[in-house]
């Protein structure tokens, strides 16, 4: 029985309240959303399934992994880790070429670029498959915290960490459904980018102790993404207060809050882990030379 012959054997209250049911559930994201992105999983339809991924990795990452692992020795994971992280480097450097590509190595998205939702043009059907992608690789990305709790590294579950893995892949897909293209496309690109150099330290991090002398430059690693944080929200601001941009209001504001956001975590990540330390040990210092 189709929903619209159970709506004339219902009462109207009744038929009210499944119509809103049905129309929230699934009406709405197949009348507002690009129809571009049909084809393409997780974004055919409501964010249910984003949802229950995000709601499935906070899970494990606060609840059930630590449970798992209390009475555990670390997992030793360096050869899952060097691949994992070497294999995300190709994929994050695939997707900033593919990207420099077509916007001109976001050149083309730096002011107010528009998306054309009806465009069947092949650059613009390739840009929204690069960027399912880069959507699919926020739920690979889990595996940052899952390799934490099985190595009982807990102190690097932060809360910067978790908010950001959670955040970020449920931002990524409302872009995705709504307006895969146009000034969207920056803050992608760019992350692309940040996330090539963060895995490749990653990986020759994961390779083990003959490599830590080369990594000297993990602080300006940390330095970088709050950078792409910075460039994100001037943007974001440009495209605001352009006179004639009729980029929708709505996605430049959830691009700025998101920027400001991570800005804010990332600058007291910062701050905790290299000025505040590197101040304690100045001090230290000062009180053994006057001993």
């Amino acid at each position: 029985m189709s929903f619209e012959n159970m709506q004339t054997s219902m009462s109207p209250f009744t038929s009210k309240i499944l119509s809103a049911a049905n129309y929230y559930y699934f009406d709405i994201w197949q009348i507002q959303g690009d129809p571009r992105v049909n084809p393409y999983a997780f974004l055919n339809s409501g964010p249910w399934s984003t949802l229950a991924m995000i709601a499935a990795y906070l899970y494990f990452v606060k609840i059930l992994g630590p449970e798992l692992m209390k009475d555990r020795k670390p997992f030793q994971l360096r050869g899952l880790m060097v691949f994992y992280n070497f294999t995300m480097v190709a994929v994050s450097a695939w997707m900033f070429y593919e990207g420099s590509l077509l916007t001109n190595f976001g050149i083309n998205v730096w002011g107010c670029q528009l998306i054309d939702y009806n465009s069947q043009d092949k650059s613009d059907l390739h840009l929204i498959k690069v960027g399912w992608v880069f959507f699919l690789t926020k739920f690979v990305e889990f595996a940052d915290t899952v390799f934490f709790v099985l190595r009982k590294k807990n102190s690097q579950v932060s809360p910067l960490h978790v908010i950001h893995h959670s955040v970020v892949p449920l931002s990524v897909w409302i872009g995705m459904k709504f307006a895969p293209g146009g000034n969207n496309i920056f803050f992608p690109w760019l992350n692309a980018f940040v996330h090539t150099v963060m895995y490749l330290y990653y990986g020759l991090a994961a390779l083990g102790p003959r490599v830590q002398p080369y990594l000297w430059w993990k602080k300006y690693l940390t330095k970088l993404q709050m950078a792409q944080f910075v460039l994100a929200i001037v943007h974001g601001m440009r495209a605001w207060f352009m006179p004639d941009c009729t980029f929708p209001k709505s996605f430049l504001f959830l691009n700025l809050f998101n920027a400001f956001l991570f800005l804010g975590l990332f600058y007291s990540f910062y701050r905790q882990s290299y000025i505040k330390r590197a101040r304690e040990r100045r001090e230290e210092q000062r009180l053994v030379k006057s001993n």
